[in-house]
């Protein structure tokens, strides 16, 4: 009789792995299972790095996916058209669009029109939050609005931390306010590891609007 194969060293490999991997699907199993509760988010995207209004358009696009209503307001922007922009106006009513900025503060260089516009924002802003069809509404730029005292912070904070239970809202732009990140449920803040704009790159469409 011959003597049996051992297992090659890929085998036992195979083996610890998949050991393993049940081990860790057993703690990920439980983890998920003690997670009940259902709740309209706010998240909140700052930090230097770019990329956190794009992360809050994948978001509206995934919305859009599970058939939920998205409400966007630009509280800066406004100067240009933006690709986001022409891409969701093939969604229809089902997303609401409002870019009510005009630019950035060293554009427009007067404090009166940048408050007055950011409170228009701001008031479009509590009509799409109130809109119950709506699943998540978008504040692109809020945070740029707060940090230059366009609004009242604790007005802005105690809305936001108001509102009604199932509605998902996404606040991005640099400098977020500590009062604001205290009532967020997800705060990412996106670092600034390399840009190339340092090395002379201009804005481009479809990468930078």
């Amino acid at each position: 009789m011959s003597d049996p194969i051992p297992p090659s060293p890929d085998d036992e490999a195979a083996a610890r792995h998949r050991a393993k991997m049940e081990k860790r699907k057993a703690v990920q199993d439980k983890e998920v299972a003690e997670k009940t509760i259902e709740k309209g988010l706010l998240v909140v995207h700052t930090g230097p790095g770019k990329g956190k209004s794009t992360a809050a358009f994948g978001l509206a696009l995934r919305m859009l996916g599970r058939g939920g209503r998205v409400g966007v307001v630009q509280f800066i922007k406004g100067a240009w058209q933006t690709g986001e922009q022409e891409a969701f106006q093939a969604f229809g009513d089902r997303v609401s669009w409002h870019t009510m900025g005009e630019g950035f503060t060293w554009e427009t260089q007067d404090l009166a029109r940048d408050k007055a516009a950011a409170v228009r924002a701001f008031g479009k802003a509590r009509e799409l939050m109130a809109d119950e069809t709506i699943s998540l509404v978008i504040l692109d730029e809020l945070n740029i609005a707060l940090r230059y005292d366009y609004l009242d912070l604790a007005e802005v904070v105690a809305t936001l931390a108001a509102r009604r239970p199932g509605l998902h809202v996404v606040v991005t732009g640099r400098n977020a306010k500590p009062e604001l990140l205290a009532v967020a449920d997800l705060v990412t803040e996106m670092g600034l590891v390399k840009h190339h704009f340092a090395a002379g790159v201009k804005a481009q469409p479809g990468i930078e609007f």
